[in-house]
């Protein structure tokens, strides 16, 4: 089993602001407006347009706002960690290969 989404998209409405808990790195992408990004441990703030992108660390804290008379969507796109594309390669292969020693059933 793998994941088949691997973008989630939210729209930050008119003034708004939200707080986030980053629970995997993932890659923000900023549509439709200009978004305020406040990141914990860090001592700048980011001012996104439409386009920029930002990387955000696993257990990251995040507050998102946008300007009054404006909605943005922010994009969080997960990449894929190189550990756990190896990880899947062998349990690929290691299925691959139990699959010769068994009766065609699968085992879940």
């Amino acid at each position: 089993m793998r994941e088949i989404s691997t973008s989630i998209t939210f729209e930050i409405g008119d003034g708004e602001t939200v707080p986030m808990r980053i629970g995997r790195s993932v890659k923000l992408v900023v549509q439709g407006a200009p978004v305020w990004a406040t990141r914990s441990n860090d001592t700048e703030d980011y001012w996104l347009v439409p386009g920029d992108s930002l990387k955000l660390r696993s257990r990251e804290r995040l507050w998102l706002s946008t300007e009054k008379g404006r909605t943005a969507h922010v994009v969080f796109t997960l990449a894929p960690r190189p550990d756990q594309r190896a990880i899947g390669w062998l349990a690929r292969r290691f299925e691959k290969l139990a699959g010769r020693f068994r009766s065609g059933w699968r085992t879940v």
